[in-house]
């Protein structure tokens, strides 16, 4: 089982929360902490084994803590996600692959496009695709469409992969914390159109990728994972893009298996990463 505190920081919580886990008979096999003192929380995940009832577990640890305390006891099952998509497939077919060969600890429900181009690919794997295109059509509706969607799998997850509409605040609002977005990290310096172009005439050295979560404010959700490489003037735009597509893919899916693992906490506009 896998539990997760955050509460305002006391003097002899761990000894408290472990005096519930000896107990209970339970072994922890792995324990994470973390106070952030300007806002004196504190933070903790631990792995724990042994017999007892997620809900007595869950009981006995409220009670030895304070009163402000946000709990979760988890027994490990595999969560749901569906992807959504636009026309560029290195972040699709990174998570399918490691899907296929059993390396994403999750069940890809479905995939769902605003264009045709990744649904034959998707199908292969036997994995639900549903076109749902935006032409013609006002946000609103468009939006109403995916909801229905969404909502016949009830999604633990929603990931965007590469998905390049910019979604309401009432869409976002139906699954706080819960969709994971990836950008070239460029951002707020290159926006708009070819920002690999704009890169290549100012010169840049490093380029990158942001995995956050999705919140009301564009691109500026609680990150998650991020990782740069070098790169020099013999790079053209076109190099420099392949390049970056192929950090892209590694950063979304380091995310998304550490959100799987649960050990990413969401406290604010930051993220515990555990």
């Amino acid at each position: 089982m896998i539990i997760i505190i955050d509460c305002e920081d006391q003097k002899g919580l761990i000894h408290k929360i472990t005096g519930v886990l000896a107990g209970l008979n339970l072994n922890i096999t792995r324990n994470r902490e973390f106070v952030e003192k300007q806002l004196n929380r504190f933070y903790m995940r631990t792995v724990v084994e042994g017999d007892v009832d997620a809900s007595v577990l869950k009981s006995a640890l409220a009670a030895v803590l304070p009163i402000d305390h946000r709990l979760s006891v988890s027994t490990g099952e595999l969560k749901k996600i569906v992807i959504m998509v636009t026309k560029e497939e290195h972040c699709l077919t990174e998570l399918i692959s490691k899907y296929y060969f059993g390396n994403l600890k999750a069940h890809i429900v479905a995939v769902i496009g605003n264009h045709e181009h990744l649904k034959a690919y998707t199908e292969k794997f036997n994995i639900p695709y549903h076109f749902i295109s935006h032409e013609n059509k006002s946000r609103e509706t468009h939006e109403a469409e995916l909801l229905a969607c969404l909502k016949q799998y009830n999604p633990d997850y929603i990931v965007l992969a590469k998905f390049m509409r910019i979604l309401s605040d009432n869409f976002t609002s139906h699954y706080p914390s819960r969709m994971i977005n990836i950008h070239h990290s460029f951002l707020p310096a290159f926006k708009g159109a070819n920002p690999y172009r704009q890169a290549y005439e100012r010169g840049v050295k490093i380029i990158g990728a942001t995995a956050h979560f999705v919140n009301q404010d564009l691109d500026e959700g609680p990150i998650i994972h991020q990782e740069v490489i070098p790169i020099d003037h013999t790079l053209s735009p076109v190099k420099m893009a392949a390049a970056g597509k192929d950090v892209e893919k590694l950063v979304l899916s380091k995310a998304l298996q550490l959100v799987l693992d649960q050990k990413v906490y969401v406290s604010g506009n930051r993220t515990i990463i555990f």
